[in-house]
């Protein structure tokens, strides 16, 4: 049954038991938790608190992971950011096994320089998935690749290249970012949902408004043709309101936030019910 959700860093300046308290009163029965969460992130990981909010929240029936990735890029022409950016990958899979997470959502990182990616650059995006399926065999842990924007240093700038390569690395799942495939004009969501339609683990809802990723949602008509593309193809996993709070002005209190990731579940479940 599909569940809706955020992304925690929409609520990203308050602690872990009141982001759980926001987004029940919200009205979601599902949560991206992202490991950079700040109170989480700058207080050592503390798991047995998040594992005390899963637990005291029956609500949120659905918990995924978002790997790290601020500051970090596991295909780094710098060896030392490439390891410890897919030892962190690795760390937010045994964290998912702690927490009996549904995913964990990883990027494929991109190539240091803003030029397009080379064979070299490919060889490091296939250690980094090498590493990675390791730590997720050993784990049990669904591990779910994320489409990126398009941009110039993007390992894998074009739907084809994405879906070529999941077909390759049949141990994947996907994560599908709607924002992600507004840019560029090339109307890959289609693509995606129909090449990838039984890899998809996690969807990322938000809109790309102006070149501004990760807008709000409500009556995007990009938004809602993808939705309606999901409940045609009978998609039934996760759906995570991934919103940017400085899209909106003036800075956002926790009721605005509560009252707009409400107004955002409702419309969502519009297209599911």
């Amino acid at each position: 049954m599909t569940t809706v959700g955020a992304s925690t860093m929409f609520f990203h300046e308050y602690p872990v038991d009141i982001i759980f308290d926001a987004l029940t009163d919200a009205g979601c029965d599902a949560m991206e938790f992202w490991l950079e969460t700040p109170s989480f992130w700058l207080k050592n990981l503390p798991t047995d608190i998040l594992l005390d909010a899963i637990h005291t929240h029956p609500a949120i029936r659905s918990v995924s992971v978002h790997a790290p990735v601020l500051d970090l890029n596991p295909c780094s022409v710098n060896p030392d950011v490439a390891e410890i950016s897919i030892r962190w990958a690795c760390r937010a899979i045994n964290i998912a096994k702690q927490i009996d997470a549904c995913a964990v959502t990883i990027h494929p990182g991109r190539r240091t320089a803003k030029r397009p990616a080379s064979f070299a650059d490919k060889e490091r995006l296939a250690h980094y998935l090498s590493e990675v399926k390791t730590c997720a065999a050993a784990a049990g842990i669904t591990v779910a690749l994320e489409n990126m924007e398009q941009k110039v240093n993007s390992l894998l700038p074009a739907p084809h290249d994405f879906i070529s390569l999941l077909k390759k690395e049949r141990w994947l799942s996907f994560t599908l970012d709607t924002a992600h495939t507004f840019t560029g004009g090339n109307g890959g969501a289609a693509e995606y949902i129909e090449q990838l339609y039984s890899r998809i683990a996690v969807v990322h809802v938000s809109a790309c408004i102006d070149g501004r990723m990760h807008c709000r949602t409500k009556d995007n008509a990009d938004v809602a043709h993808v939705l309606t593309l999901l409940a045609e193809y009978g998609y039934a996993g996760p759906l995570i309101l991934e919103i940017e709070d400085l899209t909106f002005q003036p800075e956002l209190s926790l009721s605005k936030k509560i009252e707009i990731m409400s107004d955002e579940t409702a419309w969502v479940r519009t297209f599911f019910d």
